[in-house]
Parts: C-alpha cells; structure tokens; sequence
C-alpha cells in the first residue's frame, strides 16, 4: 500500500495529484455501521414525512426541515444527536472521533478537522432540504419530489453503497473517508 506525507493510504483515496480521478466510490456495505444507520434512519424520517405532508398536513414538513438542519447542523459541528444516541446503544461509528488518540468520551463526535467528500454531503444535503421544506410548506405540495428523492437515494446509498452525489463530489476532487475505490 502506498502511504501519502500525512502516513494515510493513499490507495483508499484512488488519486494522484496531478492524474484525474477514475472509478467509483463507494461506501462499505459488508458491515453495519454508527454512520449507514443514520442515514437509514434519516431517510425514513424523509419518507414518511413527505408522504404525511401530501396526504395529511403540511405541516409534517417541519420533520424534513429537521432533517436537513441537522443534516447542516452535523456538518458544522460533528455531533449528531440520532448518531450519539446509536453510541450509546454501542453501535461503533466508521469515522474516527474527532478527540486526540487516548482521549474518552460519552459522545461521538465525527472529524471536523478539516472538509472531505462526506462532510460536503451533509451540508449540500442539509442546506437543499431545508429550503425545500421551506418552498413545501409556503408554495407547493410538487417540492416533495426532492426530500421524497433524497430519501430514497439515502436508502440506496446505504444498502448499495453507490450514492450519486458523493460520486460528483468525488470526480470534482472531494476526498473521502470510507470508501471502496471500484
């Protein structure tokens, strides 16, 4: 395995410099993880309220408004209450702890120590949505299509590991953390 001048494996990030990037990212999908359980749960969340927006009451967009300011929120600051939730339940997280080496902690709080392809996810994914809901809940109902889209990517995502926004990001030169260079 070849090593960058940070000592990371370079052949996880599958590019070079100067080459552009080739293949496909993908996420790991042969175990369950603090992080695909969130996205799980977010697109269930997304789902179910787009659908009780549309048959029931607009104002069940307030859970995808939700969605996607925590979405934002995650981005910003690393601290997912549903993912911390999940830590305490045991659930082990993929992304490393942003505490220094030895340091424990109640609380998962996911690296921010600087932007790479999954934190760009959150906060595009975040800021879209929420706007979204804004546009859902004061102009019209046809604005479900995207949370009702996200949702079912998210679901895709999490069982396939093949997402199509983190797959732009990655060919734009976003550099990822889990993933599977195809």
């Amino acid at each position: 395995m070849l090593t960058n001048r940070n000592g990371q494996e370079a052949i996880l990030t599958g590019v070079h410099p100067k080459r552009k990037r080739t293949g496909v990212y993908i996420i790991k999908t042969h175990i369950w993880y603090l992080e695909r359980l969130v996205w799980i749960i977010a697109a269930i969340v997304l789902l179910m309220s787009s659908l009780l927006t549309a048959l029931h009451n607009r104002n069940w967009v307030v859970f995808i408004l939700a969605v996607g300011m925590s979405s934002v929120f995650v981005s910003l600051t690393g601290f997912c209450v549903v993912g911390n939730i999940l830590y305490r339940l045991g659930v082990k997280p993929i992304l490393e702890n942003s505490l220094k080496k030895g340091q424990k902690s109640k609380f998962y709080f996911m690296q921010t120590d600087r932007w790479y392809l999954e934190r760009y996810i959150y906060l595009i994914v975040g800021i879209n949505l929420s706007w979204t809901a804004l546009f859902v809940r004061f102009h019209s109902l046809w604005w479900l299509c995207f949370p009702a889209f996200v949702g079912a990517a998210t679901i895709v995502f999490a069982f396939t590991g093949f997402c199509i926004l983190a797959n732009l990001l990655y060919r734009l030169g976003a550099e990822p953390r889990l993933c599977i260079n195809l």
